[in-house]
C-alpha cells in the first residue's frame, strides 16, 4: 500500500510558490508518503497523463491509481485530512 502525492507546477505561477512551503512541512511529518513535484513545463508526459488543466494541482495516487485530486491553493489541512484518508 503506497500513497503519493504529485503537486504538479509551475516556474510562472505564483500561487505554486506560495503552496511549496506548505507542502514541504506536510513532507516533513509523512515519511511514509511519497511526495513528486512536477513541472508542467518540463514533465508534459506526466502532466498529459493526469489531465492537468491548471496550476498547481495536486494529485493523490494510491496503488498506482489516482483516488482525489485538490485544484488551487488549499489549506494546509485539507492537504493533511486527505493524507491521513488514504495513506492508511
Amino acid at each position: 500500500k503506497m500513497l503519493e502525492v504529485k503537486r504538479f507546477s509551475a516556474a510562472w505561477c505564483g500561487p505554486c510558490r506560495a503552496l511549496a512551503p506548505v507542502m514541504e512541512g506536510i513532507k516533513a511529518e509523512h515519511s511514509e508518503v511519497v511526495f513528486e513535484t512536477i513541472d508542467v513545463d518540463v514533465d508534459h508526459e506526466q502532466a498529459s497523463k493526469y489531465a492537468i488543466r491548471s496550476v498547481p494541482t495536486v494529485v493523490f495516487v494510491k496503488d498506482g491509481v489516482e483516488v482525489e485530486r485538490l485544484v488551487g491553493v488549499n489549506s494546509k489541512l485539507a492537504y493533511e485530512n486527505k493524507i491521513n484518508e488514504y495513506k492508511a
